[in-house]
């Protein structure tokens, strides 16, 4: 008992210590013992990119917390796209820290595994990402009913598998936040994107399956949606498709889309319409 009680004021001592000096980030591991499904990938070398900060062959997924300096509670798990083939970790991830720690947001930005055709992959690492999140929650300064889902492009389609395919409550994210996400995996899909998650000849029944719309619910988490209506990379009927399909079953949806800006435009200062949608999605958070 004394063992317990002298560990707890260590324990203690340390994180008065931390919060003193001020949050930092840091990144853990998504699996400490190994995740349940093995990717293909685990004999290859982990590659970045240092140019356009695209990393590919993840085999060992992290979590790279970025913590508030005065927390609200909220936090986000942030979902790069890049086709299910690689991560695009800065314009679709860790470029956004700043500003979401602004907000009072804790930032967690997701190195999630590549599926390499094991569609089993996705859900696994969304799962415990959002896990962990609650676990940690007292630690971090979180509030356990405020974390919700981000993702671009192929990272849409997974943030929105989580948020549609969640399974025990307990992984159920309270928001999701989709940048021109990819939902189809039927006419309008990202071929790309398919042929990494389901294999280049997908039965029908997983097509339907992670055709994402017809997984929504009236428990499937209020939406925030953004994309330009000129994307010739994922088609806007994907949003569309989507955001009927929340309407139908009256869940909660902003809907933001713009004339120009195509694909991929994450958090760039190149897209003209920036501070409309940044502005809109802060406006949106506050909501709730």
């Amino acid at each position: 008992m004394k063992i317990k009680f002298f560990t707890a004021l260590a324990a203690l001592a340390i994180a008065l210590t931390a919060a003193a000096a001020g949050p930092k980030d840091f990144e853990v591991k998504l699996w400490k013992h190994g995740a349940p499904t093995k990717n293909g990938l685990e004999n290859l070398t982990e590659e970045v990119d240092q140019k356009n900060g695209h990393t590919s062959n993840v085999s060992s997924p992290t979590l790279h917390v970025y913590p508030a300096d005065k927390p609200s509670g909220k936090a986000i798990i942030c979902c790069p796209g890049g086709a299910y083939a690689f991560l695009a970790m800065r314009n679709e991830g860790t470029d956004m820290a700043k500003w979401m720690n602004k907000q009072g947001i804790t930032f967690a930005v997701l190195k999630y595994r590549m599926p390499n055709g094991h569609k089993e992959v996705p859900l696994e690492d969304s799962r415990q990402a959002i896990k962990m999140m609650r676990d940690s929650a007292l630690v971090w300064g979180l509030d356990a009913e405020q974390v919700g889902i981000m993702g671009s492009s192929a990272g849409g389609h997974f943030a929105a598998t989580l948020a549609t395919m969640y399974g025990d409550k307990m992984y159920r994210p309270d928001f999701q936040i989709l940048l021109y996400p990819v939902i189809s995996m039927g006419e309008t899909t990202h071929q790309g994107s398919r042929d990494n998650l389901l294999g280049r000849n997908p039965s029908s029944a997983d097509i339907e399956k992670y055709t994402l719309q017809n997984r929504v619910t009236p428990d499937t988490p209020r939406a925030f949606v953004i994309l330009s209506s000129d994307d010739d990379v994922v088609d806007p009927l994907n949003s569309m498709d989507y955001v009927a399909a929340l309407l139908a079953n009256k869940v909660p949806v902003a809907l933001h889309m713009y004339p120009t800006g195509g694909h991929g435009f994450g958090y760039s200062e190149n897209f003209v319409f920036k501070r409309n949608w940044t502005d809109e999605l802060e406006t949106w958070l506050r909501s709730f």
